[in-house]
């Protein structure tokens, strides 16, 4: 089997693709995000996931690249993570009752035959109407500190979300069943 490496350090995506019962290695990007840049959103996370398997893929003969990027837009502004529980406050309060789409681009490089595929993959998250009190209990938790949008699908924050449309994973950084797909359309069969 082709040599797999995710170019990626997040300790989240990591746990997503060990689901797949694939072998692969971590391999972090040299790649500087640079989000000032003036993109709409969907082209924006599908432009840095390149970015970063590009980086990595310049450093190997073969194998195959896997990278993502996720990013949480509300009224087609990039929503960060929180500086302070004052910005996590107001984040919450302008979501309550709201929906956000949760953009995760990926990128799938296969050295050997050259071939690369950038998507991107688009989670609807309905935040539901908080009070006062749940926006400060949830404050209270650390929990939106480092967190953009100030909430953790995988986390507490499941109790504020009403429903979601779309790849729940993907919604956490990493869409499975898409991965799956296109690994398969290079030989590479998770079942």
């Amino acid at each position: 089997m082709k040599k797999i490496i995710l170019a990626s350090t997040s300790p989240r995506r990591k746990e997503l693709f060990e689901r797949l019962g694939l072998p692969f290695v971590i391999e972090a990007p040299d790649y500087e995000e640079d989000m000032t840049l003036k993109m709409p959103p969907l082209k924006l996370v599908k432009f840095l996931s390149r970015g970063k398997a590009e980086s990595v893929a310049k450093n190997h003969k073969t194998g195959v690249i896997i990278s993502a990027d996720t990013f949480v837009v509300f009224n087609n502004h990039l929503l960060g993570k929180p500086k302070s529980k004052l910005e996590a406050r107001e984040m919450l309060k302008k979501l309550s009752g709201k929906r956000v789409d949760v953009l995760t681009g990926m990128t799938l490089i296969d050295i050997d035959s050259s071939k690369k595929n950038s998507s991107t993959d688009v989670t609807k998250v309905y935040i539901r109407r908080l009070s006062e009190r749940e926006i400060d209990n949830y404050i209270k938790s650390g929990e939106p500190m480092d967190k953009a949008g100030a909430f953790a699908i995988q986390g507490l924050g499941a109790v504020i979300i009403k429903k979601i449309e779309g790849d729940f994973l993907g919604s956490m950084g990493l869409p499975l069943f898409k991965l799956a797909q296109e690994l398969k359309k290079i030989g590479i069969n998770v079942l």
